[in-house]
């Protein structure tokens, strides 16, 4: 059997009446094509069953048609066992916009070697999810002038940004403990440099001191993860004694702080409250669910596609975008059912 022919660009144009770079520029998306001359591209396309040879048009522009989504941030956190984090739904998202925009997206996993990443795949441009002030994937990307998108915090980082209120998302969570009658809550976050981190910290000191409350912080490395909460909280417990209230960011995190609750035999929420920050799988899956916020994380991907495309296609290189507010989403763990 003979194979069948595949339909070229100059079929598409000869069947729709135009020209090869009209077919080109709707394709593209480089510039508009007024909605007839769309349609009959459209048609012929499926007519022809034409599939556009990726490789060919990455030869004639010298790109790989591909952007990438990197995270420093330890799998343990990242990932974690579910493989349903933080990472992943930022991806998951980004993956769709990404096709929508005539790209595909590859996830690069985190790994303690960040050259090893940049070394073996070709990619176009880079998102790069909530990175620390000494990120070694930003500073390894802004040498190699890869066009990158940051998510999370945006002064003195060198790149585009879509930027999250990292204050907004620990007042809200602070305010509600309070309000939900917790008078002496703990935080316990990360280790590292990162935004999110860091201020957490500041908001949460602040509070304590309107409140009149002595901090407690517990500061862990991201590594240690779910079991590194726990063992630190069970022996902050022994010695302290057990606080009517923990804030805990990271939600690999919280997920230790409950196993810690549960093994000193503390009910959540009648003895202790616990909020964490991301509403991802682990806060809806904990007993009770845990109160959380909604970080919006799929218009989050969308407007760091479009930002890191349209920086690919024009050149910018200094533009930021604010993400949407979170929102508090409360349940049973601070005393809501």
């Amino acid at each position: 059997m003979t194979p069948k022919k595949r339909a070229t660009v100059k079929d598409v144009a000869q069947l729709a009446g135009v020209s090869a770079g009209t077919v080109s520029n709707a394709l593209s998306g480089k510039r508009r094509v007024d909605s007839d001359t769309q349609a009959r591209i459209t048609a012929a396309i499926d007519a022809l069953g034409y599939v556009p040879n990726l490789a060919a048009r990455g030869m004639r522009t010298g790109r790989a048609g591909t952007i990438a989504i990197f995270s420093s941030m330890p799998v343990a956190v990242a990932a974690g066992q579910s493989r349903l984090g933080f990472l992943m739904e930022i991806a998951a998202s980004a993956a769709v916009s990404a096709m929508e925009n005539n790209v595909a997206l590859l996830l690069i996993p985190p790994i303690t070697e960040p050259a090893t990443a940049l070394g073996t795949i070709g990619f176009d441009g880079a998102i790069l999810v909530e990175p620390s002030a000494d990120d070694p994937y930003l500073e390894l990307l802004a040498a190699r002038g890869v066009p990158t998108v940051v998510i999370g915090p945006a002064e003195d980082m060198p790149s585009l940004a879509v930027t999250l209120n990292y204050r907004k998302m620990a007042s809200l969570l602070c305010d509600h403990l309070v309000e939900s009658g917790a008078r002496r809550f703990m935080l316990v976050t990360g280790q590292s440099a990162r935004a999110s981190n860091i201020i957490f910290r500041e908001v949460y000191t602040e509070r304590c001191s309107t409140l009149g409350m002595e901090p407690e912080v517990i500061v862990i490395p991201e590594a240690a993860g779910e079991a590194g909460a726990q063992a630190a909280l069970e022996a902050h417990i022994a010695s302290r004694g057990a606080p009517d209230g923990v804030l805990v960011p990271i939600d690999a995190m919280a997920t230790g702080v409950m196993a810690a609750l549960r093994s000193h035999g503390l009910a959540v929420p009648q003895s202790v409250k616990v909020a964490t920050r991301y509403d991802g799988l682990r806060a809806r899956s904990e007993t009770p669910p845990l109160t959380a916020l909604n970080l919006h994380l799929d218009e989050v991907a969308k407007l760091a596609t479009r930002l890191l495309v349209d920086s690919i296609e024009s050149g910018a290189s200094a533009t930021s975008v604010t993400a949407p507010e979170p929102a508090l989403v409360v349940r049973g763990a601070t005393g809501s059912p």
